[in-house]
């Protein structure tokens, strides 16, 4: 494959997803690509190129964008910021009633592979003393339909209940055949559906949420679709939500729309609540303008 076929293929991925192809993953994504033209008998990366450019080609690009992805994922990942998700954010979410009108707090786990994280939020909020579908909804979505039927499925090895106490293992997991199965009182909590974060038609009907949690996604993007995100994720949330990113991820560069918000023990970005938002400080600076000229207008 030619730099020139690369740069096609990359950008395409780029514009679709999100996905930053750079030079470390461009030699599997030409390896993976030179398969399929061969077990397709297409003769070029260039008829390649135009099949997942077309409708009959939707699914190949699906497992395309599935092969390119990370699926490094486990069980209470970041638990610190789990727990202050349980026991600050939450119940202090349920303690704003004109906000939610009775309603559950809504959490949206945003690229959540094959459902390790929200999961995880079930868990210990069954451990917590919280109440599903009453205290708390979550819904879960990610792009890679693959991940999302183990998400569903709900069957895993040792290796993702790593950080997980025999107590819990024992409490929410089935062993079978040397796998675990998760168990049914916690799956039926969960709502998976597919979506791409860079897909505005798709994400039109969610809005108003309390909480989204978009960790170690954003590190497998580019810099302008991040921003895309993030400003999604603005939208998204209500007045006083929070975003939830991954330790080594941060909105430095991206976005100074949101607060910082120091819990306990962990970090957290907030959208500012209605009356209290952040102001642009060229709208400001405007705003001194315009006073000061309408007070040399009365002298």
């Amino acid at each position: 494959m030619t730099d020139r076929e690369c740069r096609k293929f990359t950008e395409l991925l780029r514009l679709h997803c999100g996905l930053d192809c750079g030079p470390e993953t461009r030699w599997a994504l030409a390896s993976r690509i030179a398969r399929r033209v061969c077990e397709l008998e297409l003769g070029s990366f260039s008829a390649y190129h135009y099949l997942i450019r077309s409708a009959s080609g939707a699914e190949e690009f699906a497992q395309l964008i599935d092969g390119m992805l990370s699926d490094e994922t486990y069980f209470f990942r970041d638990r610190g910021q789990l727990n202050a998700l349980i026991h600050q954010i939450i119940p202090e979410s349920l303690k704003e009633p004109r906000a939610h009108g009775g309603d559950p707090v809504s959490l949206w786990s945003a690229g959540c592979a094959s459902g390790d994280e929200p999961y995880s939020v079930v868990m210990l909020a069954l451990e917590a003393g919280l109440v599903p579908r009453t205290d708390f909804r979550i819904y879960a979505s990610d792009i890679s339909r693959r991940m999302l039927r183990c998400a569903r499925r709900g069957t895993y090895g040792a290796n993702s209940l790593r950080e997980i106490e025999p107590t819990l293992r024992r409490r929410y997991f089935h062993d079978k055949d040397g796998l675990w199965r998760i168990s049914d009182a916690v799956k039926k909590h969960v709502d998976f559906i597919q979506l791409n974060l860079m897909d505005p038609a798709k994400l039109a009907l969610i809005r108003n949420v309390d909480v989204i949690l978009c960790r170690n996604v954003l590190a497998n993007l580019d810099s302008e679709c991040k921003q895309r995100i993030i400003e999604m994720f603005w939208d998204k949330l209500r007045p006083g939500g929070h975003l939830l990113l991954g330790d080594s991820e941060s909105l430095v560069g991206l976005s100074t729309s949101f607060e910082l918000r120091r819990l306990k023990d962990e970090l957290v970005y907030r959208k500012p609540s209605s009356g209290i938002g952040l102001r642009d400080p060229w709208h400001a600076a405007a705003e001194t303008v315009r006073a000061r000229d309408a007070a040399e207008t009365d002298d």
